[in-house]
């Protein structure tokens, strides 16, 4: 089924067992409402900007809020099926090199907001379509950092994702890296650098 797929089942498979209240790591929103994001983005693109137009914004909240009063059941499922044939996602290489990402890291964002949730098995399969996600995506990530960052992985594969006079590398998995630069703080990643260069890096991915 590929990646995306896979983490997009699994995640709708958490939402049914934990229901539409559950807590998740992603802006504060319930279940219900990062399931309400996922249709949107996929469902609905003419309802996801909004921040520079009131009209956009006011289309935004009303569709938003129309789709928060469905039954958890019926989000579920529209989530669970996918983009439509008219959205460009649905195409199979575009749907694996931007939800692989997508799905993963909001997957974690409801697993790690539960109570003693632990890492996930490693896979290979897994592992590389996200660092080939990370890659495209790194520099857009850390691109407003002061200083330097380099991804590194165990087996020495590096990313290099913002140039400077000093250099701060973040180790971790692939998978842990992508929820670095995400901004997620459960990520379980190291660092090797000048302290300072450290924490301005983490505040730059705290911020997002």
């Amino acid at each position: 089924m590929g990646v995306a797929n896979d983490e997009r089942q699994q995640l709708c498979d958490l939402f049914e067992r934990l229901g539409p209240e559950a807590p998740t790591l992603c802006h504060g929103w319930s279940t219900r409402e990062l399931a309400v994001h996922l249709v949107v983005r996929e469902h609905r693109p003419d309802a996801a900007g909004g921040k520079l137009l009131k009209a956009l914004a006011d289309r935004g909240e009303r569709v938003r809020g129309e789709l928060a009063q469905l039954q958890w059941e019926e989000l579920v499922d529209r989530v669970r099926q996918g983009p439509p044939k008219w959205n460009p996602l649905g195409i199979g290489a575009v749907n694996e090199g931007v939800n692989s990402a997508e799905y993963y890291v909001h997957h974690e964002d409801v697993r790690r907001a539960q109570p003693g949730w632990q890492p996930r098995p490693e896979d290979p399969e897994r592992s590389e379509a996200l660092w080939k996600a990370l890659s495209r995506t790194a520099r857009y990530f850390y691109g407003r950092s002061p200083v330097g960052v380099v991804l590194r992985r165990p087996d020495g594969h590096e990313i290099s994702a913002k140039n400077g006079p000093r250099t701060v590398r973040i180790l971790g998995s692939s998978e842990e890296l992508l929820l670095h630069a995400f901004g997620r703080k459960p990520a379980q990643v190291s660092f090797e650098g000048n302290e300072a260069d450290v924490l301005a890096v983490e505040d730059l991915r705290r911020s997002v």
